[in-house]
């Protein structure tokens, strides 16, 4: 029994060792709300470019970050999140995951997971309306202990008008500004 329980107590305090290393930052929203307003999945699937986030290690120093959600055959999504380490000339670093809609949710909340069973929550506090394309041109991402924040669009330079309107409505999600990292992005390529 003891031979089983000393691999059994080293494995949980590495665990336990490794999941403080990777602790989160610091609470920007100590008073997440609930999503604003439901979501319809065939408008969010497709490419997302980040326009900020708070900084978390997972995703430490990444720029020319992008999302792409699809529809598995399980009836899951599937999540591509890309990213260059350091500079948009740095190694290009990708990882694949997946995410199940939370019942009652209005397909609002789901749960992403990027590390076999462990599922982390991910809020779509607000949207834009569907454009002419159908697919919801900008979204705020959250999760309940107001550590985590992002902000998608689905062009990689947003207009000066949506770059305030986000920052506005981060505000009044109660999100902390100054906790923000706005994200680099690729200049758009020239028109031929």
């Amino acid at each position: 029994m003891s031979r089983l329980l000393a691999p059994l107590t080293a494995l949980l305090a590495a665990f336990t060792l490794s999941a403080c290393a990777l602790s989160p930052g610091p609470v920007g929203n100590a008073a997440v709300p609930q999503p604003a307003k439901p979501v319809a999945i065939d408008a969010y699937l497709g490419k997302w470019f980040e326009y900020g986030r708070y900084e978390a290690s997972f995703q430490k120093g990444c720029e020319g970050v992008t999302a792409e959600y699809s529809l598995r055959e399980d009836g899951k999504l599937s999540v591509v999140n890309s990213c260059y380490k350091g500079s948009l000339s740095g190694e290009f670093d990708q990882a694949t995951g997946k995410a199940k809609l939370v019942g009652g949710a209005q397909g609002a909340k789901l749960k992403v997971s990027f590390f076999g069973p462990f599922y982390g929550d991910y809020w779509v506090l607000d949207r834009g309306e569907a454009g002419p394309d159908g697919r919801y041109p900008w979204s705020i991402v959250g999760e309940p202990s107001g550590r985590y924040l992002w902000m998608l669009t689905r062009e990689a330079q947003p207009s000066a008008e949506l770059r305030a309107q986000l920052e506005t409505r981060v505000r009044e999600l109660g999100y902390d500004w100054s906790l923000v990292r706005l994200t680099q992005q690729p200049a758009p390529a020239p028109a031929q």
